[in-house]
């Protein structure tokens, strides 16, 4: 058990047998009345949002969760199998906790993942990474950034919106929290 003092951001909480992360909270302190503490939190698992408030000094449950580095090995079925990098074990993580990450995820690529007691939460990813196009209609002369979008199929197989001059094979960076080109890498 904490207090609410003790709230960050990144932190999980227990609440009702479910996990939240807390997104953003603020400490607000009215001229008149009691202390309290106004919290967005994100459920670990859905992704759902909730606003909280708690008032100052109430007591919450906390939950440990350990964050680790691993390296996407391959795909065994509808399992992702993953490499610890401190001390090589291998564990294998559903399609449902990958989820939408597997979209941008490479073999022999590190990603952290999270877990609470034994169990993983969910994979996390770099902010960006760098895919190549294997297929997108060709670019026209004289199509420029501003002109439009088009579709284009990453390596990966995850299909993206890119401007109307990039074409097949070229490498693209992506960002992996919206699924949007970034730009090209040379």
């Amino acid at each position: 058990m904490a207090s609410t003092t003790d709230i960050k951001n990144g932190q999980v909480l227990k609440i009702e047998g479910q996990l939240w992360t807390i997104v953003d909270f603020q400490h607000v302190k009215p001229g008149k009345g009691g202390a309290f503490v106004r919290t967005k939190m994100r459920n670990v698992m859905t992704g759902r949002v909730l606003d909280r408030t708690y008032n100052a000094g109430a007591k919450i449950e906390t939950a440990t969760v350990d964050r680790r580095d691993y390296q996407y090995l391959y795909q065994d079925g509808t399992d992702y199998v993953f490499m610890d990098l401190s001390d090589y074990d291998q564990i294998h993580v559903s399609e449902t906790i990958v989820a939408d990450t597997a979209g941008y995820m490479l073999e022999n690529q590190n990603v952290t993942i999270a877990m609470h007691e034994g169990s993983p939460l969910y994979v996390e990813l770099p902010s960006s990474v760098t895919l190549e196009i294997t297929y997108t209609e060709p670019g026209l002369q004289g199509d420029r950034s501003s002109a439009g979008t088009k579709p284009a199929t990453l390596e990966t197989g995850k299909e993206i919106q890119v401007p109307l001059f990039v074409n097949q094979n070229t490498k693209v960076k992506v960002d992996t929290r919206t699924g949007e080109y970034l730009g090209r890498v040379s």
